[in-house]
């Protein structure tokens, strides 16, 4: 299937209209423990600085010459032989009270006290007070206030237990999310595996009866559990348990639905967690839930213990982006490594791992004697994806005459999981358009919904454009309908789908391998819609975005991956280790990098003048079949038929493999003797 997008200048956001301008711009992201930072520094400030201004303390001497004697003082009050000493408004705007007025808050004014002093016996300060006093006018003399400490107990409270009550609150709530549960006794736990066990108590209902579509991958797993079952049958021979097996598959295959059916069958107990369990913030807690899971699992060995997704601890060390030598990563790695095949005995525990980059796991977690067995859980077949879709019918409500085989057929390259994904969609929409049973075109709807997105039937598009969208799916459709080793079509649509304005569906072939023609041809069917535009209309648009992404990627891949190419020779830098990732050169010199730039670019070149070439000789077939696709929107095979007559090559055999060329012979003292044969004609049909 090929989609098109297509800029609308309509729809783009004007200069200026916030972030749709800018998308690479970093995103704002909230962290819960911010609150924490936040609350702690509202907390000391209201500790340690006050809000009032404070009290600064002052001696005797200084209070009666540079207070007192000068008239600076509004009150005294007396609390405790402390006496808190206020100065009047007007004199806290002098220079010497300078640091008493810096000490306000923002434009609070500070209403005092502003000064303490020990008194000392409260007779002998009155005394001194009232000396201090004796030339002053009546009216100028200032009073003392005796006053009582009142201070309660709630005041202390708050001022002393409450902030010590709120961190312990936070260290606990703290504790408690690190440890995974529980109280704040959960920092003790921290290092314990959190691995969920399924035994008699807890059990796995699904079986290797609910396991559709993995027949190969099941013999092995299911020698693995009759081996637990029936250890006797196999000890007997002399042979040893396994100690692991790695499942190694694209996403949504059934990787981890094959070790619930492992759990549901082995019938002995099962530990089940995922690699990232493993990882924390605190160095050696990775290595101490290894050392804690193996623990557990000796106890009840005959076990099995599965680990999901095993490439977030099991990365190949030295490989990894980090800048710190002691690795936490590296270091549960080693204990995994220990634990697996170390000087300790681990009879009865078999480790299960599940991942979908084996390629940069580390080469001494697969070596036998840790992961004894690698089993491959690849996409389904035809025959695969039909015993996948009779699973996933038997709970819904669907019409008698529906067709598993032409579902199958209709889905290739789907996992078992888009499978699954088609049938709970088909519902949706049976139950949408309220339907009794679900029908084949809900399924054909929900798979054209997956793939290519939901219909926008209301998005504005011009007449021009229509004609132009028309035209460029017409293109695809007629090419890879001429050429012999295209896909065969299913169906085009100009209405928009997801962010497309058109799309056409293809029928690939189930196939293993890729000969260098058909890779050809496939690249000529993308091209074909920006072809399509130059020879009719005589210019191009930016409708080919994701076309030409696609060829440019197979083009690249033909010359320097897949040794296709005449100039760069049987070479191939792909590096199946994965070791590449993490270097900042290319394993080739800059000479050879610009030899595949231009042969990838000739590639490309002669590709599109022969797809060229061709629509302009059939130039009145390609305007027809656009004007259909204006009229009814949706066109399918039938349509083409009319138009360009039967495929010629619609029930081709695959052409036979080239004879075997024997060795070169040697002579009587054992040098290679060159020998020259014919070549072998060519018989397969072309349509260059």
């Amino acid at each position: 299937m090929s989609e098109e997008t297509k800029k609308d200048p309509r729809n783009e956001s004007p200069k200026g209209s916030g972030r749709k301008n800018f998308p690479n711009a970093p995103r704002f992201k909230f962290n819960f423990y911010w609150l924490y930072g936040i609350l702690i520094v509202v907390l000391l400030i209201t500790q340690f600085f006050s809000w009032g201004g404070g009290e600064r303390k002052t001696t005797i001497d200084n209070f009666e010459k540079n207070m007192l004697m000068t008239h600076d003082v509004d009150k005294i009050v007396v609390t405790n032989d402390v006496a808190h000493i206020y100065i009047k408004r007007d004199k806290l705007k002098e220079e010497k009270y300078k640091d008493i007025r810096l000490k306000t808050w923002g434009d609070v004014e500070n209403p005092g006290p502003h000064y303490y002093l020990n008194t000392g016996p409260s007779e002998i300060f009155s005394k001194k007070v009232e000396e201090a006093q004796k030339d002053f006018l009546p009216e100028e003399k200032i009073s003392i206030d005796y006053e009582a400490d009142n201070s309660s107990f709630w005041d202390i409270f708050l001022s002393y237990l409450l902030p010590i009550g709120f961190f312990a609150l936070i260290w606990i709530f703290m504790m408690r999310r690190m440890g995974g549960g529980g109280g704040g006794s959960q920092v003790f736990n921290i290092g314990k595996s959190k691995a969920q066990l399924f035994d008699k108590e807890l059990q796995v209902k699904i079986t290797f009866n609910d396991v559709a579509g993995l027949e190969e991958a099941k013999v092995e797993v299911m020698e693995i559990v009759d081996f637990l079952k029936n250890p006797k049958k196999y000890t007997s021979l002399g042979g040893k348990i396994p100690r692991g097996a790695l499942l190694v598959g694209p996403p949504g295959t059934g990787k981890t639905l094959l070790a619930k059916a492992m759990a549901g069958e082995a019938q002995v107990p099962f530990f089940s967690l995922s690699g990232s369990d493993f990882v924390e913030m605190f160095v050696g807690v990775g290595a101490s839930r290894v050392r804690d899971l193996f623990r557990q699992a000796k106890e009840k060995a005959p076990c099995i213990i599965f680990i999901d997704e095993v490439d977030a601890i099991g990365r190949a060390r030295g490989k990894s982006p980090s800048f710190s030598s002691n690795d936490e990563r590296e270091s549960t790695l080693n204990q995994l490594l220990t634990e697996m095949d170390g000087f300790g005995s681990n009879s009865g525990v078999i480790v299960i791992a599940a991942t979908n980059r084996a390629d940069i796991l580390d080469r001494a977690l697969l070596r036998p004697g840790r992961f004894d067995r690698q089993i491959y859980v690849e996409l389904p077949d035809l025959n695969g994806r039909k015993s996948i879709f009779n699973v996933h019918l038997k709970p819904l409500k669907i019409n008698d005459t529906l067709d598993i085989d032409f579902l199958a057929r209709q889905t290739p390259g789907f996992s078992g999981a888009d499978i699954a994904n088609v049938c709970n969609e088909a519902a949706l929409i049976a139950a949408r358009k309220n339907k009794l049973l679900i029908e084949k075109q809900d399924f054909l709807d929900a798979i054209d919904r997956i793939i290519g997105g939901l219909e926008k039937k209301n998005k504005i598009i011009t007449p021009q454009e229509k004609e132009v969208i028309a035209f460029h799916e017409a293109g695809h459709a007629a090419v890879s309908w001429l050429l012999e080793h295209a896909h065969p079509l299913v169906k085009v649509t100009i209405v928009p789908r997801g962010n497309s304005l058109g799309a056409a569906w293809y029928l690939p072939d189930e196939r293993q391998i890729t000969t260098r023609d058909q890779l050809l041809d496939e690249i000529c069917a993308a091209l074909g819609g920006r072809a399509a535009e130059f020879v009719v209309f005589g210019k191009i648009s930016t409708g080919a975005l994701s076309d030409l992404e696609k060829i440019t990627k197979q083009a690249y891949a033909m010359v320097s991956i897949y040794g296709l190419n005449d100039k760069i020779g049987n070479i191939s830098f792909y590096d199946s280790s994965g070791q590449q990732e993490y270097t900042f050169g290319k394993p080739y010199s800059e000479q050879t990098a610009q030899i595949i730039d231009q042969e990838v670019k000739k590639l490309i070149d002669e590709s599109y003048v022969r797809t060229t070439e061709l629509l302009r000789n059939n130039k009145e077939r390609l305007t027809r079949l656009a004007n259909r696709l204006l009229e009814k929107e949706v066109i399918f095979k039938e349509d083409l038929e009319q138009i360009f007559g039967k495929r010629q090559w619609a029930d081709r055999e695959f052409p036979p493999l080239p004879p075997v060329q024997a060795l070169p012979a040697a002579n009587e003292n054992g040098a290679i003797v060159e020998t020259t044969t014919e070549p072998t004609p060519d018989t397969t049909p072309s349509n260059n």
